[in-house]
C-alpha cells in the first residue's frame, strides 16, 4: 500500500515537469511543431511502405525473370539443351545419359558448352534450392527421358507445380520434394499418376499438418514405390513404452 501511495506523486511531478519543459521551450507554434512532425514520420512511413512494395515486386519480377522459357534455345538447339541450360543458369546440376554430371560454376553458362549433347536426352536433374516455379517448370517438363528429379528445398515449388508432373509419368522413377515449405497433402495427392516413381522423397515438409499419415497414405497410392518421409513407425512405439515406464513409476506416499 505504501508504494502506491508514493507512485501518483511522483508521476504528478513528472508529467507537471514535461508540461512545464515544453512550455518553456516551445510557448508558441508548438502545435504547429506537432504538426510538421507528425506530417514528416507519416511521409516516411509511406515512403518506408513503398520502398518494401518496390523490393518484393523487384524480387518477384527477378524470380520470374529467371523462370522464362528459353524458346530460341529450345527451337535452334532443341528440348534438351534447352532445359540444361535452364536448370544450370539456376545453380543445379544435369546429368546427360552415359555422362558425368555437369554442375553449375557459378558464372552464366553458355548453351554454345551443352551443343555436344543436342541429342543426347537428359535423365536426371538436380535443382535442389533453385529458384523454380510454375512457369519454370515448362523447361524440365519437355525432358521426356528424366528418370531422376530433385526439388530439395525449392521455395516456389508449390502444389500446382506438383499437379503438372503427370507429364513425366512415363519416365519419372526418383523425386525429392524434401524440404520444400509450400508442398501440401493436396500437391501430393496429385503425384498418383506417376506410377513408374520407384523412391519418392517427401520428408520435413512443414506445410503437411499429418506426416506419418500422409505417407501411409503415398504407400498405398504408390504401392511400388519407396517412399520416404516421416519415421510414423518409431512414433507409434514410443508412446506405449513412455505411458508403461509412467505406469509403472512409485508413486509417492
Amino acid at each position: 500500500m505504501h508504494s502506491l501511495n508514493l507512485v501518483a506523486p511522483v508521476w504528478n511531478g513528472v508529467t507537471k515537469s514535461i508540461r512545464d519543459l515544453s512550455s518553456s521551450v516551445a510557448p508558441k507554434g508548438s502545435q504547429k511543431k506537432g504538426k510538421r512532425l507528425l506530417q514528416f514520420l507519416a511521409d516516411r512511413f509511406y515512403d518506408v511502405e513503398a520502398l518494401r512494395e518496390y523490393l518484393l515486386q523487384k524480387q518477384v519480377s527477378k524470380v520470374h525473370q529467371e523462370n522464362r522459357s528459353f524458346t530460341y534455345i529450345k527451337e535452334r538447339y532443341g528440348p534438351y539443351v534447352a532445359g540444361a541450360y535452364f536448370v544450370l543458369k539456376q545453380g543445379g546440376a544435369v546429368k546427360f545419359q552415359g555422362q558425368e554430371w555437369i554442375q553449375s560454376s557459378g558464372r552464366r553458362p553458355s548453351s554454345l558448352e551443352l551443343l555436344s549433347f543436342q541429342a543426347v536426352p537428359v535423365e536426371s536433374v538436380d535443382a535442389s534450392d533453385c529458384a523454380i516455379n510454375y512457369e519454370g517448370l515448362d523447361n524440365l517438363l519437355a525432358l521426356k527421358e528424366l528418370q531422376s528429379l530433385s526439388l530439395q528445398r525449392c521455395p516456389h515449388v508449390d502444389d500446382w507445380c506438383l499437379s503438372r508432373l503427370y507429364q513425366l509419368a512415363d519416365s519419372l522413377q526418383e523425386l525429392s520434394l524434401a524440404g520444400c515449405p509450400r508442398v501440401s497433402e493436396r500437391g501430393l495427392a496429385c503425384l498418383h499418376h506417376l506410377q513408374n516413381l520407384r523412391r519418392l522423397d517427401i520428408s520435413d515438409l512443414p506445410a503437411v499438418s499429418n506426416p506419418g499419415l500422409t505417407q501411409i497414405l503415398m504407400e498405398e497410392m504408390l504401392p511400388n514405390c519407396e517412399v520416404l518421409g516421416a519415421d510414423w513407425a518409431q512414433g507409434l512405439k514410443s508412446r506405449p513404452e513412455k505411458q508403461s515406464q509412467d505406469t509403472a513409476s512409485p508413486t509417492p506416499a
